[in-house]
């Protein structure tokens, strides 16, 4: 191999050009499936590929740029926009009177602003264009609905650990370097967590050693830290901390640790973690145990002051004691009932005679007329809501 073609990831130089040598996600590119028969007609619809990093959704990109018969171009959502998008439609409306397909695959398309998406509908929806975008986020959510609506959603799997060890096996035939056997090519593959390209990337590493003999130990030494699938600002953060949330409420204190542990690990921010311990602590227990609030401003406050990975301790302490504590949901479903009304009437009056009167016009307007002060006199009739909500009851 040339210096150039080295210089090129281990994951793009070996990228397969066929759907025979591309490894998991059999009920989307099965013989017989949609997508399969499509790539090989060379009559692939504008499709968005869904799937979580390292599952394959630019080398499917690619099998269909090399079994196409049209202009395939590339962007990138991270480093293009609306210049680069009329360029390409310039290119592919000549192509279009040329009776030549346009096929633009946009990786990372969540990344493109709802303008940038909107620039790229007319071309879609007049097929000057065949679109296809890859995101590890969910469509629903970072993909505009008219967009959406325009393509069909291909939902693509975790890698398997067999699926991996495919992957692992053709890249050591392919490169040709190296001893690595099949413990070995487990070890790597239970390592890399389903992501393809995590384990690509380490065995580059591997194989760029001295000694070519890679064992479970070297894999170690390059996995300095357990690669775990947790993206701060993607979807599987929100799925996580609904687990955590979910599992606290059910009273699990081992599946809270675990979820918790999950997202530290990860590299999730402790002061965020700690910020939806305090609102647990009274959405979910609430009135049940009032001590909850207090130990979780008290975490808060630890996770502020020590960091990670001190403060790993204090909210674990923090989750077992919330999980394991009584629930009661009063106040969260009375300010729901409060805000519904808030909603429902707009902004009531407030009553006169609870009304401040620092000045002599407001006293003369009735502001504070005839209030009872409490602490000195019976106040047992007296009201103080909008007369409209008179003897509302949210708890």
């Amino acid at each position: 191999m040339d210096n150039n073609k080295n210089s090129i990831p281990l994951a793009d130089r070996i990228r397969p050009e066929k759907l025979s040598d591309f490894f998991g996600q059999e009920k989307l590119i099965g013989e017989k499936s949609f997508l399969s028969v499509a790539i090989k007609n060379d009559n692939v619809p504008s499709m968005i590929l869904w799937g979580p990093p390292g599952s394959g959704k630019t080398t499917l990109a690619f099998i269909i740029a090399k079994n196409t018969g049209a202009e395939f171009i590339t962007l990138s959502a991270t480093s293009s926009g609306k210049k680069d998008l009329i360029e390409v439609i310039a290119k592919a409306k000549n192509n279009q009177l040329k009776n030549k397909k346009t096929i633009l695959f946009i990786d990372e398309i969540h990344r493109w602003n709802k303008s940038q998406q909107d620039a790229l509908l007319p071309s879609v929806e007049k097929g000057i264009i065949i679109f296809i975008g890859a995101t590890t986020e969910n469509p629903s959510f970072e993909v505009n609905g008219a967009l959406l609506s325009r393509t069909r959603v291909f939902v693509l799997e975790k890698l398997t650990e067999k699926d991996l060890e495919k992957i692992i096996q053709r890249a050591v035939k392919i490169i040709n370097s190296g001893n690595m056997k099949e413990e070995a090519i487990k070890f790597l593959s239970r390592m890399s967590n389903g992501d393809a390209r995590t384990a690509l990337n380490v065995l580059e590493i591997l194989c760029g050693q001295k000694n070519k003999n890679i064992s479970i130990e070297k894999i170690k030494e390059v996995f300095q830290k357990t690669h775990l699938l947790y993206d701060k600002n993607g979807e599987e953060h929100f799925n996580i901390i609904s687990a955590l949330h979910k599992s606290m409420r059910g009273g699990d204190a081992d599946a809270a640790l675990y979820w918790i542990t999950r997202m530290l690990e990860g590299g999730e921010d402790p002061l965020y973690i700690a910020r939806r311990l305090v609102r647990f602590a009274s959405e979910d227990v609430g009135l049940a145990n009032n001590t909850a609030l207090i130990l979780a401003n008290a975490v808060f406050d630890a996770c502020h002051k020590l960091g990670m990975p001190e403060c790993s301790v204090h909210l674990a302490q923090c989750v077992i004691y919330l999980s394991k504590s009584k629930k009661d949901i009063t106040a969260y479903e009375a300010y729901g009932k409060a805000k519904s009304d808030v909603e429902n009437f707009g902004n009531l009056p407030v009553p006169l005679h609870i009304r401040n009167a620092p000045t002599k016009l407001m006293k003369d307007l009735g502001y504070s007329k005839n209030y009872k002060y409490t602490p000195k006199e019976d106040s047992s009739n007296q009201t103080y809501l909008p007369e409209e909500l008179e003897g509302r009851k949210y708890f």
